[in-house]
């Protein structure tokens, strides 16, 4: 990217992970161009389109287990707030209307609109509208580099941290859970954190056991990016509603979606009829183009492949030049979805002071270099700890990597340097 002097930025966040096929594509553009020269907009309380039919075709044929209905929004917060909104009303038309809770995670984020905020558990995101937002029980994140105790396995790990949702959906009492949503790996908030193998899978089974519904969150870590068009492919599960949205428009136009099993759909259907929610931009016949644009993309050039194979190279350049760092704790990541924690002593893990605002020193010292990346403070827990995200998009070069990895390196010896 260029600024109105003319100098060069690396991308190497996508913006928020939004950019996976980068700021140019000439296939999606066209797309976008075309459908808007033959229908820009079709209500869907009267219309569908051509676009949004093939999309939701195509997504449904290519989610993983029975996730086959699926209803497109403008974004992820609205993908979210809508999975709350099904969750319950599912439970309503089963006559369980005394399910009501929805359990979430510690250190996650899933939007900003107050649902969405509610259940997240960004706390420099929640703090100021504390009093608006409505009640959700947060149990630890699946977070290996603090959490995981000495002398215990990764799988051992894994399940007792899955058992703090049994716990919490027993202290709440299982008939009045309705869902529990997580992230399969945690972006802005966390930093990148993949959850350790087997911890997914309990979670399933502990959600099938009560009758609560699995929501996962892929709006950053989906469409390709972790290096499965859909992220929980990698841990061998599927949960009952899904969202996705950012990688899903590649920020050609906004778009998310919902999507949701079909006995939830017909439960519903058979039923009120309909879910009681709804947006003027249901469907949008352009954004779903490009939508349909960049998913077609990602699957016929086996994008998600590359995801895996360039994710690999950066992993390896960033521990290459930060494994041995004295103020880099953890290099983390799957796929092209990369992140480092600093810390100001490696041995105890303890973070930098958050007076000293490292992060937000990185974003200006990266961007000073020529990169944008995605720094974060309250890694911890939302006051102490910072991270960096890395989420380039899918069509990086090798030689671009190497470029960001330099330019991130002097961005942390500068901000180490300044007061």
């Amino acid at each position: 990217m260029y600024d109105s002097t003319g100098k060069a930025f690396l991308d190497g966040s996508g913006g928020a992970a939004v950019s996976c096929l980068g700021h140019g594509d000439a296939d999606v553009i066209a797309a976008v161009q075309k459908q808007v020269a033959d229908l820009a907009f079709a209500h869907t309380g009267f219309l569908t389109s051509k676009p949004a039919e093939a999309l939701a075709d195509l997504l449904a044929k290519h989610a993983p287990g029975n996730l086959d209905k699926v209803y497109f929004v403008s974004g992820g917060s609205e993908a979210t707030e809508a999975a709350i909104k099904l969750a319950r009303q599912y439970f309503v038309e089963i006559d369980e209307t005394q399910r009501r809770h929805l359990i979430a995670r510690q250190q996650s984020y899933h939007g900003n609109t107050i649902g969405a905020l509610s259940a997240g558990g960004n706390e420099l995101r929640k703090r100021q509208f504390a009093p608006l937002l409505v009640d959700v029980s947060h149990i630890a994140p699946c977070y290996e580099y603090t959490l995981r105790a000495e002398g215990e396995s990764a799988v051992e790990y894994g399940l007792r941290a899955a058992q703090e949702l049994e716990d919490e959906i027993l202290r709440l009492g299982p008939e009045t859970v309705m869902a529990f949503m997580a992230e399969p790996v945690v972006g802005a908030t966390l930093g990148a954190v993949p959850a350790v193998e087997g911890y997914f899978k309990r979670i399933r089974e502990i959600c099938d056991q009560y009758g609560v519904l699995l929501i996962l969150d892929e709006v950053m870590c989906g469409m390709g990016r972790t290096g499965h068009l859909f992220a929980c492919a990698a841990d061998g599960i599927f949960p009952d509603i899904l969202c996705i949205a950012k990688g899903l428009g590649a920020g050609y136009q906004p778009i998310g979606a919902m999507l949701c099993t079909d006995a939830i759909y017909k439960t519903i259907k058979a039923g009120s009829g309909f879910f009681q929610h709804g947006h003027t931009y249901l469907g949008h016949p352009v954004a779903t183009a490009a939508g349909l644009a960049v998913v077609q993309k990602i699957l016929d050039q086996d994008l998600c492949n590359r995801s895996t194979e360039q994710g690999e190279k950066l992993s390896a350049a960033l521990n290459e030049r930060f494994g041995q760092h004295p103020h880099i704790g953890d290099i983390r990541g799957r796929g092209l979805f990369q992140a480092i924690e600093l810390v100001e002593n490696r041995e105890t893990k303890t973070p930098f002071d958050p007076a000293r605002g490292l992060a937000g020193k990185i974003k200006t010292a990266a961007f000073e270099a020529g990169l944008i990346c995605y720094p974060m403070p309250g890694t911890r827990d939302g006051r102490k700890g910072d991270h960096v995200l890395l989420a380039p998009p899918f069509i990086i070069e090798d030689a671009q990597i190497e470029e960001l990895v330099s330019k991130l390196n002097k961005a942390v010896a500068i901000s180490l340097e300044r007061n």
